[in-house]
């Protein structure tokens, strides 16, 4: 069963679901905004994968059941925690007719509804899930390998398997693009990924080398020492709109902009 959503507003969107009867959306805590009287909302600890989209799937009954479900549900909110997820996610079904539900991300800026068919995967950036459907499996994705050895550092990125509709969100507005279209390979600030297909490859290198010109980049170019690059043929979804560029406006606002002419490198500020 199709999700039928409209992704409304301009500067800050929000997206309006409608539920059939006995459909299941989920969102993460914090996203939801309304619904209508007639959906009902359970906050859950346990992933769709573990819901069954509101049936138990215990893979056996009894305590050996139980116990599965038990380990499987720790696991998930072990690996949300760790990544700084939030650790429940809220569940919406509409109960004797159509329902209505709304949803909205945490910073100004666009939603997408994703459409995943069962056969490639989605990855975004944490904190960019809002809502999906049911059949949709949410899931944590630890990078290293590669991209922890040439970026010095891993990333954490949330991921979306299953068939059906995943709602996401970011900060500005948004560009779709293709690698392929580029050569095979774009590079990015680290803070403009909102999400990308499977078969992309996501990694990450530094803004030149240890030279004066590589130096110069990092303090005066206010881009720190790394580039995200992204490899392939697949979508890419960026943002125009960094939540670290939108901290130190809101800091210069506020009187508070204490990084000085050198940029973000030699920040003296907390944090």
């Amino acid at each position: 069963m199709t999700l039928q959503q409209e992704i409304v507003g301009n500067a800050m969107q929000m997206a309006v679901v409608s539920l059939q009867p006995g459909q299941t959306v989920y969102c993460e805590a914090g996203k939801f905004l309304f619904k209508t009287t007639n959906v009902t909302m359970e906050t859950r600890l346990s992933g769709p994968s573990n819901s069954g989209g509101g049936q138990q799937q215990g893979g056996g009954g009894g305590m050996g059941g139980l116990l599965r479900q038990a380990v499987g549900t720790a696991m998930q909110v072990g690996q949300r925690a760790l990544a700084g997820e939030s650790l429940a996610f809220q569940y919406f079904t509409a109960q004797s007719g159509e329902g209505t539900v709304g949803f909205a991300g945490v910073l100004p800026g666009e939603m997408r509804a994703l459409e995943l068919d069962g056969t490639r995967a989605w990855f975004a950036e944490k904190d960019a899930f809002v809502a999906a459907e049911s059949t949709v499996d949410f899931g944590i994705a630890f990078q290293g390998g590669r991209t922890g050895r040439s970026g010095g550092e891993g990333f954490v990125l949330e991921k979306f398997t299953g068939r059906g509709t995943v709602i996401i969100a970011g900060a500005g507005n948004f560009i779709d693009l293709n690698p392929a279209d580029f050569g095979g390979r774009i590079e990015v600030d680290t803070g403009c990924v909102v999400a990308f297909e499977d078969g992309i490859r996501y990694g990450v290198q530094r803004v030149g080398g240890l030279n004066r010109q590589g130096l110069m980049n990092a303090v005066f170019g206010g881009e720190g020492l790394s580039l995200a690059t992204l490899e392939g043929d697949g979508r890419v979804i960026l943002q125009s709109l960094t939540i670290e560029s939108l901290a130190n406006a809101l800091r210069k606002a506020q009187g508070g902009d204490k990084e000085g002419p050198t940029g973000g490198l030699f920040s003296t500020h907390a944090g």
